[in-house]
This record gives C-alpha cells, sequence and structure tokens, in this order.
C-alpha cells in the first residue's frame, strides 16, 4: 500500500494528516472550516482515497493558513506515498458536471509543479470560507506534491459547484494518474528514466 503521514506544525497550524493512495474513499476529516472539511471528504471519496486530516490553525483570522497549509501537507503525502513513481499512469484528465458547472482536470505526474487555474468564481465567499482560497489550496498541492493540474472552468455561475467540482474532478484525475499501470508497473513513465 502506498501510504504518508505528514506531521506539519507551525505558528499558524498544527497538522496531521494521512494519505493512502489505494484506498476505498474513507475520509476523516477536522480542519477547523466547515466548508473545507466537505470539499475533502468529496476529495477523498471521489479520488478513492484513504485521508485523515486534523488541523488546529488561526482560524480566529481568518482560513488562509489552515486552507494552504492542508494543501502543502497534501501535497507532501502524495509525493511520499508515490516514492519513485514507479508503473503510474502519470497523465490523466477528467471532466465533471456538478449541475450547472463543468469543470476539466488534467494531470501530469512530471516531478514540475505547476497550476494552471481557470476557475471564475462569481462570489467572494461560500458561508464563511473565502472563494479566493481555493486557489491557494491548490497552489500548495502542486507544488509540494510535484505535479502539473490544469484546472478549467467550461461553465457554471454557482460558486458552491464551480468549487466542489474542481475538487471532485481534481481528486479524479490523480486518482488514475497515480495508478499502477500492470503492463509497466516496472517502469518509470518518462524517456528520461526519472520523473
Amino acid at each position: 500500500m502506498r501510504t504518508a503521514e505528514i506531521n506539519r506544525k507551525t505558528n499558524e497550524t498544527d497538522i496531521k494528516l494521512t494519505l493512502c493512495l489505494d484506498g476505498t474513499g474513507k475520509a476523516e476529516i477536522n480542519t477547523g472550516c466547515g466548508f473545507l472539511d466537505h470539499m475533502l471528504t468529496l476529495f477523498a471519496c471521489h479520488g478513492s482515497f484513504d485521508l485523515c486530516v486534523s488541523c488546529k490553525g488561526d482560524t480566529y483570522v481568518d482560513y488562509h493558513h489552515t486552507v494552504e497549509d492542508i494543501g502543502i501537507a497534501l501535497g507532501d503525502a502524495f509525493k511520499s506515498a508515490l516514492g519513485d513513481m514507479c508503473g503510474i499512469t502519470r497523465y490523466s484528465s477528467f471532466i465533471l458536471p456538478m449541475d450547472e458547472a463543468l469543470i476539466m482536470t488534467a494531470v501530469d505526474i512530471s516531478g514540475r509543479a505547476h497550476l494552471s487555474y481557470g476557475l471564475e468564481i462569481p462570489s467572494y465567499k461560500v458561508g464563511d470560507f473565502d472563494t479566493e482560497l481555493c486557489e491557494e489550496f491548490f497552489l500548495g498541492l502542486v507544488r509540494h506534491a510535484a505535479v502539473t493540474l490544469h484546472i478549467k472552468q467550461l461553465a457554471g455561475t454557482n460558486s458552491h459547484h464551480i468549487i466542489e467540482g474542481a475538487f471532485k474532478s481534481a481528486a479524479r484525475s490523480l486518482s488514475a494518474a497515480v495508478k499502477i499501470d500492470c503492463e509497466r508497473k516496472n517502469e518509470i513513465p518518462s524517456t528520461k528514466g526519472v520523473l
């Protein structure tokens, strides 16, 4: 089983996170931000990842440090759990409808961190969650996982549906990209021989 355990403590957050790439979608999430808890639960479910996250953060200020640092910790967990990346599929994309919203994501487990973020979220908040933090989460994730992730909004006007679609679609893309290709399970999927 490809698993990782991350403990990240700063002056702003104290995070304990475990990830199993070959899971069944089980999630135990307590971040101090209800909307983020919901998004991470969806992420685990739709990616078939087992994910436990506990965070004590400076949420009395706002959710910025909590959201960004959980993205960082999750990225670290992906990188650790993937190991040498031998046998992974590497590339994947997914188009996900969420009512009126339509979100496309594409992933390359490349060893190079890049986020192409194309969400146009109409409202500044969903509940008490600042919608600009969605981008901060994915930036933390891709920088620390060392992956390329494109997120594009093809349609949508409901802020909640757009963000939910992004988390679900990214999970589906990541899940397919990290799957082991049984015919090439002893190969690094790159002509360079490394990722």
